[in-house]
């Protein structure tokens, strides 16, 4: 920090990085929640970000849309980066034979590779994810452990 004038330096922008991304901004209602996206019983929405970053990042909200009952089977992504934060609601992981409940206002980073699987969640859940890059893959994983069952909606 600068303290003779109160403001932080800015780290330095190639030239290729600001050629390659735009600015962005998604208002509420520019973009709606649809079905498509990775998993059937979520819904998402996109914020924009992988058309602005060139498809170097992806932001979206995803949300409930039908009662646990699968949930997402084992698996991890190929991503160098993956955060959720928690809007909403709540979900239930198991990271490796962990289970973690994740809250609203909750953040978790899913390390490269780590194995999970997303097996409960709350009717009004909603959350942030954003991974790099963009166009990140899933690949099913053989179960580590035995996935609590999931619990009903009322």
């Amino acid at each position: 920090m600068d303290t003779s004038t109160g403001t932080t330096a800015s780290p330095a922008v190639s030239s290729a990085e600001s050629s390659a991304t735009s600015f962005s901004h998604v208002r509420e209602g520019d973009t709606e929640f649809e079905s498509g996206g990775l998993r059937d019983f979520f819904l998402y929405r996109d914020l924009g970000i992988a058309a602005a970053t060139g498809g170097q990042v992806v932001a979206h909200l995803v949300k409930a849309n039908m009662a646990p009952e699968v949930g997402t089977g084992w698996h991890r992504h190929e991503a160098n980066f993956h955060i959720v934060y928690m809007l909403k609601g709540w979900a239930r992981f198991m990271y490796g034979d962990k289970e973690t409940l994740v809250k609203a206002g909750d953040c978790v980073h899913q390390r490269p590779g780590i194995v999970h699987f997303l097996f409960d969640y709350s009717e009004d859940m909603e959350y942030l994810e954003i991974v790099s890059p963009a166009a990140f893959t899933s690949i099913d994983m053989p179960a580590p452990c035995a996935v609590p069952a999931p619990t009903p909606w009322t």
